[in-house]
């Protein structure tokens, strides 16, 4: 396989990603910073290197509901949103999930106003967790292409048939200029290969009847179907994962872990404060502490068993939430880390860290510091606490 390096954004990226997949419907609104993705394959569109309807709405709202409609009628469908596009969409993701309808988006981080804010946390993503979408984090441009092409295959396998949102970080990856790696157009295509709808309501051959009012004789039947449908995706997550591996060469899971394997402290996170915790992790260790990390790629469904596992033998975990849950008691990927480690029967000393929202800068001294924290703390804490936070 002959791959081409380039220097690309993360909305290049992924508006690549794009052509290559060649959906038959894209509907969208402009919104910072996802505006380029759209803008970009709109190009595509207009040279005739893609055959895809592309659909302007006058909203949000209006284009998950196109695209709600092109998928039940055997529409190959994609989009792209951030911030108030995607909590603007959320009547109509809990839609598209229930109709099982395979859509893929592309959410570029941002924070949910108010105060109005442009720049980077995982607000919007978070906002729209339990709508039964797949979700998927990328550290960097490479990973957001290599996701995209990844989660059509993931929507659209039959024991899963849900949609997915792969997410970048704002304004850091989707503007930040980078070296990625392509691959060929052939070789993209032959991976996710062609589109075998779930449904079409267009078929008058197999007549259906979709978005039916649905009272308490079978709701519950419906909303357990999902469920399984989530736990399905897991495993689909390891096996296109595994075998975008031997195609590409390079694996996916539910995670990454990085020097954890003799690590006395481990630092969970998501997205691009990966790297920050990676230069980190190499300063501290010529130190003498000996720290790790987990990067989450899989949010929804969320591998818990899997990373109880992996944080077993630690002495202490430290959760970075780059969004805010509101509760008073841990961030939500802290919320999902203490459960994780109670239902696998383990105590761990915790420090839970809001950080970085609203686009905060954080710094590799920072990393240092929590770690440090965790190290000196044997018995954890139950206080969520704010990195970065300028003091009155």
């Amino acid at each position: 396989m002959e791959k081409t390096i380039v220097a690309r954004t993360g909305n290049e990226a992924m508006a690549e990603a794009m052509r290559q997949i060649n959906p038959d419907v894209c509907a969208a609104y402009p919104i910072t910073p996802a505006t380029e993705i759209m803008q970009i394959f709109s190009a595509f569109v207009n040279d005739g290197l893609v055959n895809t309807n592309l659909i302007t709405v006058e909203s949000e709202h209006s284009a998950m509901s196109a695209c709600v409609g092109s998928a039940a009628a055997g529409a190959r469908t994609m989009t792209a949103t951030s911030s108030q596009g995607l909590i603007y969409m959320h009547e109509i993701l809990f839609i598209a999930a229930s109709l099982r309808l395979p859509i893929v988006m592309a959410d570029v981080n941002r924070a949910i106003s108010g105060p109005i804010n442009i720049h980077c946390d995982h607000s919007d993503t978070m906002a729209e967790r339990d709508s039964g979408w797949i979700q998927i984090f990328s550290e960097n441009t490479q990973e957001a292409y290599d996701n995209m092409i990844q989660a059509i295959r993931i929507a659209e396998r039959k024991d899963v048939s849900l949609p997915a949102m792969v997410t970048t970080d704002g304004f850091i990856i989707s503007h930040g200029m980078e070296r990625l790696v392509t691959y060929p157009d052939a070789d993209v295509k032959n991976f996710i290969g062609k589109y075998d709808p779930p449904y079409n309501v267009l078929n008058l051959e197999k007549p259906i009847t979709v978005g039916s009012i649905v009272l308490t004789d079978y709701y519950l039947e419906h909303k357990k179907a999902q469920h399984e449908a989530m736990k399905n995706a897991k495993q689909a997550i390891l096996d296109i994962g595994k075998e975008f591996g031997k195609v590409f060469g390079k694996e996916y899971g539910f995670f990454e872990e990085y020097k954890t394997d003799d690590a006395d402290y481990i630092l969970v996170c998501l997205g691009s404060t990966a790297g920050t915790t990676k230069a980190a992790i190499e300063e501290l260790r010529q130190e003498g502490i000996k720290c790790g990390l987990i990067k989450i790629r899989m949010f929804r469904p969320f591998p818990a068993e899997e990373l109880a596992a992996a944080l077993k033998k630690c002495k202490g975990v430290v959760v970075l939430d780059r969004s805010e849950a509101m509760n008073t008691q841990a961030g939500p990927v802290a919320t999902e880390i203490k459960a994780a480690l109670y239902d696998a029967g383990m105590v761990k000393p915790m420090h839970n860290y809001i950080y970085g929202l609203g686009g905060r800068e954080i710094y590799i001294e920072d990393i240092k510091t929590v770690f440090r924290n965790i190290s000196k703390d044997s018995k954890g804490s139950n206080e969520v606490k704010y990195l970065g936070l300028k003091e009155a």
